[in-house]
């Protein structure tokens, strides 16, 4: 098998999974209190991260070291902060909308790549970036004369996946993938292990298999998304990713019958858009930089 053709297999496998995933986590989080969730899932992933960093060369004792010990600290405690909040928010704002306002995560890296990492943006990727806010405004709905406060979730969510993607690019310049993932899926266990206990509730043994498929798409997912990246560029992926908002959206009305409107998808339509001319610009940025140090 060619290793594109391989490696946009792990992508889709990786888009299903994730669907299925929002799925479990939405039906968990009705039921559930969201740090509960987070924490059991989290425990998976860090033994899932330690065992891959074991069998990486170098073992274990190669994955912890890191030029960036409180970067990698804070990328840890970031991601579980993110999944918590969108538990919240699956079960608060609904599934849908969630996942439609969270599709402004690319546009809200570019924004704050900026101020954190130097980086310029130029007037084609700055007006895309507020093209894409605002659709996410689109899909808000913000003058009703009744807006739901629940809604803010999906943002805060978005904004901490998209604070911790910005410091991944930091520590991606001196600490390998392995590194990073180990650092994410360990702290972020610690650290949800030390409030998660406090909303500890019991669980239905039937639901324990819900949670049990819970972590096993959360593992796998990471798997394939990390091997598709492996075998292709960022900017062969990324636009791909935009189909688990389709998925997730047809798990949320199929399963939970929650109901589309104009404004969700049309503004999806605005956001997405938006994402994806940021995510091809930057790749012809990148690679025009390329040519010039080749060049130099």
């Amino acid at each position: 098998m060619k290793t594109k053709t391989k490696g946009y297999l792990f992508v889709l496998a990786a888009i299903v999974i994730f669907a299925t995933q929002d799925g479990f986590t939405k039906f968990l989080g009705n039921h559930y209190p969201p740090i509960l969730v987070t924490m059991i899932r989290f425990w998976a992933f860090a033994v899932f991260v330690t065992l891959m960093a074991a069998a990486s060369p170098g073992g274990i004792r190669r994955a912890v070291v890191t030029r960036h010990p409180y970067l990698q600290m804070a990328r840890g405690v970031l991601l579980v902060s993110e999944i918590a909040v969108m538990v919240l928010s699956f079960a608060k704002a609904g599934l849908a909308m969630s996942q439609a306002i969270l599709q402004a995560t690319p546009l809200l890296v570019t924004l704050l790549s900026v101020p954190m990492l130097g980086e310029k943006v130029g007037w084609r990727r700055g007006t895309a970036v507020l093209v894409g806010l605002c659709g996410v405004l689109v899909i808000l709905k913000p003058t009703g004369l009744h807006f739901d406060l629940s809604l803010l979730l999906p943002l805060v969510a978005a904004l901490l996946f998209a604070l911790y993607s910005v410091l991944t690019r930091a520590v991606s310049r001196d600490d390998s993938a392995t590194t990073s993932v180990f650092y994410a899926g360990v702290i972020g266990a610690i650290a949800i292990s030390a409030v998660g206990p406090f909303w500890w509730v019991p669980i239905q043994p039937g639901d324990w298999i819900f949670m049990g498929i819970l972590c096993v798409c959360g593992t796998l997912s990471h798997y394939c998304l990390i091997r598709a990246y492996g075998l292709l560029e960022a900017v062969q992926v990324q636009p791909l990713t935009y189909l688990q908002l389709v998925l997730s959206v047809g798990v949320a009305v199929l399963f939970f019958h929650e109901v589309l409107t104009l404004n969700m998808v049309a503004g999806s339509i605005i956001v997405v858009g938006a994402g994806l001319y940021t995510v091809f610009r930057e790749y012809k940025l990148d690679k025009r930089r390329g040519q010039t140090v080749t060049a130099g």
